[in-house]
């Protein structure tokens, strides 16, 4: 199983963003894709997740600025951004759970500064 997260970059705060996570080795209707994010020296959080049956699942602090997406035919999942912070600066990880393994991706730098 591979994923592969792009699509991070600089954004003036107020900005959107939209990110990517092409998966390989498995299917996104079989096994759910969650987004995470890191700040250096801190711990990975959690940010949304896009369950293989559809249903989608989103961090409180996001106060609803982020939604997930996916386009099955592309075995892609997405993370739409918008009001962006300088608190959400930081390398965003997705992942991927199948038989008990977990997988992830190698992050993507999203910097939120003017």
């Amino acid at each position: 199983v591979q994923l592969q997260a792009s699509g991070g970059g600089l954004v003036q705060p107020g900005g959107s963003l939209r990110l990517s996570c092409a998966v390989s080795g498995t299917l996104i209707t079989t096994n759910g894709v969650a987004w995470y994010r890191q700040v250096p020296g801190y711990q990975r959080q959690w940010v949304a997740t896009f369950a293989a049956g559809g249903a989608s699942n989103y961090a409180d602090v996001l106060q609803g600025r982020f939604d997930v997406s996916r386009d099955i035919a592309a075995n892609t999942v997405y993370l739409d951004m918008v009001s962006l912070t300088s608190e959400d600066t930081g390398v965003y990880f997705c992942s991927t759970v199948r038989r008990g393994v977990r997988f992830w991706g190698q992050g993507t730098l999203v910097t939120v500064s003017s």
